[in-house]
């Protein structure tokens, strides 16, 4: 507590009495010379039943003239003093407390808005006065217990920076905190900053007092974050818990912080009733970063290259959860099938489980551990290059660097040598039969598939669902596993081409050295968006006019709902057909939290739309023909035939990734049962709020019974809070981090920032890429994040998944700021013959929807012609 004396005046006009002055020389000699805050208590002010506080005289910053220290002069220095006290008195009968007189209000200023109440005295009251030693704050405020407003577990804490006139004058939109009785924040409003920092080099008049405000500098990192640090509210919290509460409905505590802590200045029980704060959740911090690590202080590269495919923008925590625990199970699987020894498989478990990390919602690849990962498998330094390729990542990593990622450790170099010997072996003999290898695979997928998704989980229990779920993933993950070998075949392979079209045909465009790899216009996963192109023609070739205009009036719902109504019969027969073959899909397929096409068909509507809105784009040179110019005889028939086995191995790829999509429709459909069984149950209050909860904790539910239906409550409000957050932020693709879970500003710095702060591109700015095809395209830009958006024009978007491919038949050109010429619908693209252009750096904020453009897929640039068409 800070030091203070309390003592009753008489008289507040005229000079004050030989015995007042006496007291305030005794006063000033205990307290010192200064500043010193004068402070009026009256009667009315505190008592059991009513509180003014804030209705009388308060002066800061009163100086004393060391002369005034009894045995150091006649206390002629203490005028400054005396004035505060006469001020402070005189503010008993003033404008500022007609509360005394029976005729007027009082308010009670506190963090939630004025509490008014009327004082039933008809006389002035009695005032006394309380001078206190005063101290240079760093912040200060008002607490309320919890008991005030109906939670006594927590504390409601107001804070400016400075001195705390500001708050209490309500000049200054403070931050407000509401805190559990550990001071861990809860819930929390930050205040306007400029005002309060205005506040803090200014000058506050309080209630008709003079209130002078001591400069305080505080660090401009400071300004973005709120005013009282998580040490703050601890050390506020434990000193609040020491003061008693004698009405027991809550007290008012004044306080003050500096450099030797907190400061308790004054407390006063609470009797007005105060509303329950509403104020924003605050988010743990875990559901801002997952980011864990097993080594303190080792370095990592976060980098969404690619990984924005399956997991494009803020993700949901079931999603994440489930993705991060898919890709852990797999690739130990996938060491192994290689057969690594038990030794070094214990290396590897530490780290698959951080081959993903997840921050405001984005999911990034931790590169270190993919670089280890790719070190399982022989040829790690060619493997290692091609990686990044096909990754999409912006830099490369150094050698020096790449050597030390070793994916385990032997005890002896021979343990070595026998090791890598059969990895190497079993590598090559999947290699060599990897057609036959992923056919096996895919026939045993699809018998665990048509079993698992026959069954009607909306009949099963939430327990008995999760069961099915864990049981269907343990078998496919033992099956998946093994043919992840597939994906480090195909870089091998890739590697081994690329470095053929440096030799063979040095001058090659570089859109050849990506065409010449495809796996053909044939494959299984293209065939929906040829399904859907096929369905389009069939629409407009149709002689009946109004058939055109019932599929793209209205919403997706309403044109449904007529178009089964009024519809020819083909029409109804071809969209149930396109649901019962490819209902499992959806814009982004992998986000569980996406419905897929069974689950709301009229997405379906949308896509047919897009695809009629189709253009013919000019396709440009075809990779046959620069070939047959540039490359004959042995050397030919050498190229073709690498190239024959590249395209092989990519088409096996597109297999595997199908069968993938398929396995998340299902798992979508076995989410949703555990979600209305959670719902039907209580635990939470809509069925999609399972998607704000993590796997382990829909185990824990089903197997322990906790958390709590509280904690989960707590945590979802949490989540959503972060998501709030993120969706108002653009994410970097690339950035570092060290050591443990980085801050807020730390984020801040690594390019998480609100998108309103990115300038836009002007005319005659010239974006560049990597050709992904050939072929030029001039007109609008959409900017969009869902393929469902896509009606047609130049597509620009900051990633793609599989699902995309039915936006493709409306697109004259694609361009894609992250992601690689090798990723699924930049290999479809191609087969379409659709100008592509990837890993335009800064695409999606610099280009503006209405944005007229030419694209030069050859080239890999995109020209901004006019930008009189945005906004309009």
């Amino acid at each position: 507590m800070l030091d203070a004396s309390y003592f009753r005046l008489d008289s507040g006009e005229g000079p004050l009495s030989r015995d007042v002055m006496d007291e305030l020389e005794r006063i000033v000699g205990s307290l010192g010379p200064g500043p010193l805050a004068v402070r009026s208590s009256a009667t009315v002010e505190d008592g059991d039943e009513r509180s003014f506080a804030g209705a009388f005289t308060t002066v800061l910053g009163v100086h004393v003239d060391p002369a005034a220290i009894p045995g150091t002069g006649t206390g002629m220095g203490l005028t400054e003093l005396a004035d505060a006290v006469r001020t402070c008195w005189r503010s008993a009968a003033g404008a500022n407390a007609t509360v005394a007189g029976g005729k007027g209000r009082g308010t009670h200023t506190n963090p939630v808005g004025p509490v008014v109440d009327e004082d039933p005295t008809g006389s002035t009251p009695a005032m006394a006065v309380v001078i206190q030693r005063m101290i240079s704050p760093r912040a200060a405020g008002v607490v309320f217990t919890g008991q005030a407003y109906g939670r006594p577990d927590t504390l409601l804490v107001s804070a400016v920076p400075g001195l705390g006139e500001g708050l209490v004058s309500g000049a200054v939109d403070a931050d407000v905190t509401l805190v559990d009785l550990s001071g861990r924040r809860l819930r929390e409003h930050l205040g306007d900053k400029e005002t309060m920092f205005r506040q803090v080099r200014g000058t506050s008049d309080r209630a008709g007092g003079d209130a002078r405000i001591e400069q305080v500098e505080v660090p401009m990192r400071d300004r973005a974050g709120a005013v009282l640090t998580d040490g703050d509210l601890r050390a506020l919290a434990a000193e609040v818990a020491k003061l008693p509460d004698p009405v027991g409905n809550g007290i008012d505590v004044e306080y003050a912080i500096d450099e030797d802590g907190v400061w308790m200045l004054q407390s006063r029980p609470v009797t007005a009733e105060i509303p329950e704060p509403d104020l924003p959740v605050i988010p743990d911090a875990a559901d801002v970063v997952r980011a864990e690590s097993t080594v303190p202080g080792q370095e990592r590269i976060w980098d969404n290259s690619n990984i924005i495919e399956s997991f494009n923008g803020p993700t949901s925590p079931l999603t994440f959860s489930t993705a991060s625990s898919v890709y852990a199970r797999v690739y130990d699987g996938y060491a192994r099938s290689l057969r690594v020894p038990r030794a070094q498989l214990a290396q590897v478990r530490e780290w698959t489980p951080e081959l993903l990390g997840q921050f405001h919602g984005r999911v990034y690849y931790n590169l270190m551990n993919w670089y280890r990962m790719v070190g399982i498998a022989p040829g790690y330094p060619l493997n290692r290059r091609v990686l990044e390729v096909a990754l999409g990542v912006s830099e490369s990593l150094d050698t020096a660097t790449a050597r030390t990622l070793h994916p385990f450790r032997f005890a002896t170099p021979l343990h070595r040598l026998v090791s890598r010997t059969i990895t190497t072996a079993i590598f090559v003999r999947r290699l060599l039969g990897i057609e036959e290898f992923v056919d096996d695979f895919l026939s045993s997928f699809d018998t665990i598939y048509r079993e698992y998704d026959g069954i009607d989980y909306d009949a099963l229990s939430g327990p008995e669902v999760f069961r099915r779920y864990e049981e269907m993933e343990r078998r496919l993950i033992d099956r998946w596993g093994p043919v992840m070998v597939l994906d480090a075949a195909l870089l091998t392979l890739s590697g081994s081409m690329f470095g053929a079209t440096k030799l063979l045909l040095p001058d090659a465009p570089e859109w050849v050295g990506y065409a010449v790899i495809s796996p053909g216009a044939d494959i299984e996963s293209a065939e929906p968006a040829h399904a859907l192109s096929e369905l389009a023609g069939k629409i407009s070739a149709d002689p009946d006019p109004d058939l055109r205009a019932m599929v793209v009036e209205g919403s997706g719902e309403t044109a449904l709902a007529r178009i089964r109504e009024e519809g020819p019969d083909w029409l109804r027969a071809d969209i149930d057909a396109y649901l019962a073959d490819y209902g499992y899909r959806s814009p982004d397929e992998l986000k569980l939290e996406i419905p897929d096409l069974r689950e709301d068909p009229s997405l379906l509507i949308g896509m047919i739309r897009g695809a009629l809105s189709s253009a013919s784009p000019d396709h440009g040179p075809e990779a046959e023909d620069y070939l047959d110019a540039h490359l004959t005889g042995l050397r030919r028939r050498f190229y073709d035939g690498l190239r024959h086995r590249v395209a092989r191995a990519a088409a096996c790829r597109e297999r595997v990734r199908f069968a993938r999509t398929r396995a998340f429709g299902m798992i979508k459909r076995m989410v949703r049962a555990m979600g209305r069984d959670l719902a039907s149950r209580g635990v939470i209050d809509a069925f999609d709020d399972v998607f704000w909860l993590r796997l382990d904790e829909i185990r824990s539910l089903y197997r322990d019974g906790a958390p709590t239906n509280e904690e989960v409550r707590r945590r979802i409000a949490s989540r959503r809070r972060a998501r709030e957050i993120a969706d108002g932020l653009v994410a970097p693709a690339r950035f570092r981090t060290a050591g443990g879970r980085p801050s807020p500003s730390e984020l801040s710095d690594a390019g998480f920032v609100p998108l309103t702060q990115i300038p836009s591109a002007e005319r005659g700015d010239v974006l560049g890429g990597i050709a992904s095809s050939s072929g030029t395209a001039r007109g609008v830009v959409v900017v969009v994040s869902d393929p469902a958006d896509a009606t047609g024009g130049i597509i620009a978007t900051y990633r793609t998944d599989p699902g995309w491919v039915t936006a493709l038949p409306s697109a004259t050109a694609l361009l894609i700021e992250r992601g690689s010429p090798l990723t699924h619908v930049a290999i479809i693209a191609r087969e379409m013959g659709i100008p592509t252009v990837v890993q335009i750096d800064g695409l999606t904020t610099a280009l503006r929807t209405g944005m007229e453009v030419e694209v030069d897929a050859t080239g890999g640039t995109v020209t901004i012609l006019s930008t009189e068409g945005v906004g309009a």
